[in-house]
Order: structure tokens, then sequence, then C-alpha cells
């Protein structure tokens, strides 16, 4: 079947904003991703390769192989290839992407996103007042503030922690679109559209009030400030865009934290409270209310993964196991509390380096550093403010394990590294006609 160029790019890009759009949401995401695979195995023969686009994919796809690679570790054979499936999403992205590399619309694609994710938090926040008056109520009264995020993250279908990633890199999008708006000197209809978006994808982001992606924002923030204002204007306009910067952020955090008291509890005392009690959390009398979503449980769970890892080398566990021994050495240690809750790794190095062995912290440095190293050779505000995100995320979760992080860090990461490619490729031509 013969298909235009226009037609093949329209289509194409289309997909890229629908997967992009419903990431927060599995299962149209998931079948979405099935469609676009589909119809790139149909047209196969677009698909056109660089030798630097195929070494992006294979780093794109790495942990997938690794899996495949150590997947005699596996005690259950059905469990594995079920770990395997999670991961296909990185063979897909990267393969059908970066094969369509020059089709890849990087500034629509992010500009779509960030309208759309703001658009779908919009509704879901009014539906959340009109389901849940209750807990609005409580909310807007100061009572139990630490469930809010999670209750609103709930009612839409995905973890919080994960939520809010995806909300953080849309407020640092968005920000820089506000730059972009006033030094292009758009209209004042697209400075304020952008301001409006900017303000509630920052809203958002407190609202659901997780600790990493709060801090991530802020660092994304800093970073788009840093390539969009201070590498871009003179010293007096810097000056004056911090300044009115700082407020505007000051003033609606400041606000924020009046209605929200819980904050400054939650990010002093709460966080760092009982850290004499590492790995001894059965000390400490009601645990599950006084250190549940604590730095103590995090740093618990990783001195267990530590010690385990060390005795499971060279090759690991095996990843259908990382679990199911973790917990069963929280039982032999006789760390009840963590037993009891199931907890995970959260540390994306660690998980890996449980499971398998030495190679698995290293595939983990290239996936998330390879990023870094995207935005940094482009010095692109938007790619290394992603880096850092996921970077820092994986250091107190284990995003890669889940579909919010596979295919979330899957499908930007084809995205960069297509953009990427183009770049290069314009500037290697300049280079051959000088």
């Amino acid at each position: 079947m013969n298909i235009s160029e226009k037609n093949f790019n329209k289509i194409f890009n289309i997909f890229l904003f629908l997967i992009a759009s419903t990431m927060i949401f599995r299962k149209p995401c998931t079948d979405l991703i099935i469609l676009f695979a589909a119809f790139n195995l149909f047209f196969v023969k677009q698909l056109k390769f660089t030798k630097t686009s195929l070494l992006l994919t294979a780093v794109i796809a790495s942990p997938l192989l690794m899996e495949v690679l150590l997947f005699w570790n596996n005690d259950s054979y059905p469990m594995g290839l079920k770990s395997i499936e999670k991961s296909v999403s990185l063979l897909i992205f990267p393969l059908f992407i970066l094969g369509n590399y020059q089709r890849v619309q990087f500034y629509k694609l992010v500009q779509f996103y960030r309208f759309t994710t703001t658009g779908m938090m919009l509704f879901f926040f009014f539906r959340f007042m009109a389901v849940a008056p209750d807990l609005m109520n409580k909310y807007l009264n100061g009572i139990d503030l630490w469930e809010m995020g999670y209750q609103f993250s709930n009612s839409i279908g995905i973890h919080a922690p994960a939520l809010n990633m995806h909300l953080a890199f849309v407020a640092i999008i968005t920000l820089y679109f506000v730059f972009n708006a006033f030094r292009e000197r758009k209209s004042i209809i697209i400075k304020i559209a952008n301001f409006t978006i900017f303000i509630l994808a920052f809203f958002f982001v407190l609202f659901v009030n997780t600790r990493m992606a709060l801090f991530n924002m802020l660092m994304g923030f800093v970073l788009v400030f840093f390539y969009e204002v201070i590498r871009k204007y003179n010293f007096k306009k810097v000056v004056a865009i911090s300044a009115v910067g700082l407020v505007l952020l000051g003033s609606i955090f400041l606000l924020f934290l009046q209605k929200n008291p819980y904050m400054k509890e939650k990010y002093s005392s709460v966080t760092f409270a009982y850290m004499d009690k590492v790995g001894k959390l059965d000390k400490i009398e009601n645990p599950e209310i006084k250190v549940f979503n604590s730095f103590v449980t995090r740093a618990s769970i990783w001195k267990s993964a530590w010690e385990l890892s060390l005795k499971s080398l060279p090759f690991g566990v095996g990843a259908s196991d990382g679990k199911p021994e973790l917990i069963k050495y929280y039982k032999q240690t006789n760390q009840h509390f963590l037993a009891k809750y199931e907890f995970p790794t959260h540390n994306q190095f660690l998980d890996f380096l449980l499971k398998y062995g030495f190679l698995g912290p290293i595939v983990v440095f290239l996936y998330i550093f390879t990023i870094g190293y995207l935005g940094f050779d482009l010095k692109n505000a938007i790619i290394i403010s992603f880096f850092f995100i996921f970077f820092a995320s994986n250091l107190t979760d284990d995003f890669l394990l889940r579909f919010d992080g596979i295919a979330f860090s899957g499908l930007w990461f084809s995205v960069f590294g297509s953009y990427w490619v183009q770049e290069k490729f314009t500037a290697d031509k300049e280079k051959l006609v000088v």
C-alpha cells in the first residue's frame, strides 16, 4: 500500500502527540503504542537509520536487551517474560522514532504535550472537586493535607510520584515557552496564554505535592533560566526578569504554603525524622504513622537492597525475583515493617544491581546519562531538565520498573535522540558546504 510522504508524516506525528498526551493513562497509551508499532511495521520501508541513530537505538533499548541477555537467571520464566513485556516499548520507540528521525517535530510535540496535559489536569481537578467535595473541604480547612496529592492521583489512576514527574516536566517546558514568547516578541495574547498555562502547571505540581518532583521542578526552572535568560540577555534584563520571576513564584509558593501548612512539617521534621533508626524501623512505635514516607524508610530499604545485592553478585537474583528476594531478606533480618508493606528498592541503580549484578547499574547509568549528553551537547534546557528529573527521580524511586517510567523515558529519549540527529545532520551539511 502506497502513502504520500505528507500523509505519512502527518499520521506519524499525530501518533507521537497522542502517545505523549495519554502517557499518564496506561491502558489507552498502551493501545496507542501497539497501533503505532503496527502502523510503522506496515510501512517499514519508510525507516531510515544512520550509524548514530542505530547506536542511540541500542542505548535506549539497553535495559530490555539486558533483560533478554540475563533471562536465564530468572527462577520463574513466565515472570521473566512478564518483566520483558513491560520493557518492549524501549525497543518500539527508538526503532520507529529514530528510524523516522527526520520526521520528528520536536518543538511542536512539546508544545502540544504541555497544552493537552495541563488541560487534562484542569479537567481532572474540577472533576475531583465535584466527586470528592469532602476531601476538598478537608484540604481547604487544613485537615489531613498529607493525603491530598495521593488521593487526587489515585482518582486519575496513577501513582502520585509518577504523575508529578510528568507534571514537573510540563511546568519546565511551559516556563521555557514563557521566556521564548518574550524573546521572540510574540503577541500579548500568546504571552498571556503561556503565562497562564505556566501558573496552572506550577499549581498542579504543588497540589500533588511530592518532594522529589517539587525539587526537580525548581531545579528545572534554574536550568531554563540559565540557558534561556542568562546566556541570551544582557545583565540588566537578567536582573529584571529574575526579580519578576522570584516575586511571582515566591507569591504563589507562599500563598500555597499558607493554605498547606503541612508542607513545612513534611519537608523538615517528617522527612528526616528518626535517622538513627536506619535498619531498625520496628523499634519505632507505630512506624506506619511516623515514618512511612520518611527518608529513614528509604535508607533502610537501600541498606537491605545493598546487602542482598552483594550476596547475589555477579549476576544478581534475576528480573523476576528482585522484589520477592528483597521481601524475603526483610523477613530474614527481622524487619517486619518493611516486610509487611513489601517495599521495593526505591532506587533504580540498586534495583538493577540486585536483579542483574554488576551490569545493572552500568546500564542505568548509560541510559540516563546519554539523555544528559544529548541535552548538554545541544545546550537545550528542555532536554537537560528532563535528564535531571529522570536521574533525580530514580535515586529515590525505580521508574524503569513501571510503565509510567519506562514508556515516558523511552518516548522522550527517542524524541530527543531524533532531534539531536537532525541537528547534527544539519551541522554536518553546513560544514560540507563551507
